[in-house]
């Protein structure tokens, strides 16, 4: 496993402290506990390229995602949050994870299958950076091979708080979400006021870039992709805030 790759980054830079979850991996892991990312993924790749066997997901996290996926194809996973790397090389040494950036990111490989899962790209907001991003697709992926992603493709707004219970290592947290709409530059922002089992507090936000479906694939041709299917894993085509979108490198 290496401990780096080709980046303008060092892993002592990768910290995130806005993030609850970032901060704390397991809690991570946890709440995502039922994600059905993965099982998506893998039936989109199946649909569109079953004769695929190797496959790098970028913004892998805690790798959760990536087990799944490494009993069917030869995974490498890459993520720039330097507490994600080291959980996931604790929790899962068996998965190849390396740090990097994916707008800069070079591992000088070609694959099968490139992903970016999780709403992982959200977390690019500029264009230029998005470009990038989309390059270093390319860059990864062989002739014919799919991009598969997860993206956020409209803004989710709701007209007031709301409070759910999540489970944690530790017991019970009440976490009270609000979100705020930003149209110019595309952003949704959460806010979250966690009130954790031990009585503690804490507070966090999420920015996530919304790129709409047609600028998706704006980014994705410009990149050498041809888009082939965008749905939000209803059954209904695309009707949520999310979709998974499946393009072939051309």
């Amino acid at each position: 496993m290496e401990p780096s790759v080709t980046g303008h980054h060092t892993e002592a830079e990768h910290v995130d402290a806005t993030n609850l979850l970032y901060r704390d991996p397991a809690l991570y892991d946890m709440v995502q506990s039922d994600s059905t990312g993965a099982a998506m993924c893998q039936t989109l790749i199946e649909s569109h390229r079953p004769d695929s066997g190797t496959l790098v997901d970028f913004g892998c996290g805690t790798g959760r995602d990536l087990e799944i996926l490494a009993q069917r194809f030869a995974c490498i996973g890459v993520d720039l949050q330097l507490g994600m790397l080291h959980y996931s090389r604790r929790a899962r040494p068996e998965l190849d994870i390396r740090i990097g950036d994916m707008r800069t990111v070079r591992l000088h490989r070609r694959m099968d299958v490139v992903t970016c899962l999780g709403n992982s790209l959200a977390y690019v907001h500029g264009n230029t950076e998005i470009r990038q991003a989309f390059a270093t697709f390319a860059a990864h992926a062989r002739p014919g091979a799919l991009l598969v992603l997860c993206s956020p493709v409209a803004p989710l707004t709701r007209s007031g708080p709301v409070t759910a219970t999540v489970d944690t290592p530790r017991g019970s947290a009440a976490v009270t979400i609000r979100h705020e709409w930003d149209l110019r530059t595309q952003i949704n922002t959460m806010h979250r006021h966690w009130a954790l089992p031990s009585g503690e507090e804490a507070q966090d936000e999420i920015r996530r870039r919304v790129i709409f479906p047609r600028e998706l694939e704006g980014y994705a041709e410009q990149a050498g992709f041809e888009v082939l299917e965008m749905a939000d894993g209803s059954g209904a085509g695309l009707t949520g805030p999310t979709a998974y979108t499946v393009a072939r490198y051309t």
